[in-house]
């Protein structure tokens, strides 16, 4: 064996008490058969991910999904203990890694959350452990 299988050789004879090249090579043929679920490129889904990753970002998506509706900036700002700066940056990331949408009024932006980022939401908080 190659040492990339090495270890899984050894965890398959523990297992079974016993292992060879074709038991190996069988179950290799399994787990690469579940590669193409994963998305193709995964590029977006990554990026949404590390866009929320951050307590600002984070915080807005939250407001803005609560708020069910678009939300001005100056609707945000007092809510989000940040820099206009910050907050303004934190925007563009979010519309960029597409969890909110924006609409220039005038000289008012309008910003409301995706679909996307409320399932993301929606998933995190079914997922999420109360009773730790």
């Amino acid at each position: 064996m190659c040492p990339q299988t090495e270890r899984l050789e050894r965890l398959m004879s523990e297992e079974s008490g016993e292992c060879c090249e074709t038991d190996v090579a069988e179950r290799l043929d399994s787990l690469r058969s579940y590669r193409p679920e994963t998305p193709a490129g995964p590029d977006a889904d990554l990026t949404a991910l590390k866009t929320l990753g951050n307590d600002t970002r984070y915080t807005i998506v939250r407001l803005l999904t609560a708020a069910g509706r678009e939300l001005c900036v100056c609707e945000i700002n007092p809510v989000v203990d940040v820099s206009d700066s910050a907050i303004s940056h934190a925007l563009s990331d979010l519309h960029d890694a597409g969890l909110v949408t924006r609409r220039k009024d005038g000289t008012w932006r309008h910003y409301e959350a995706t679909d996307r980022a409320e399932a993301i939401l929606t998933a995190l908080d079914e997922t999420r452990r109360t009773d730790r």
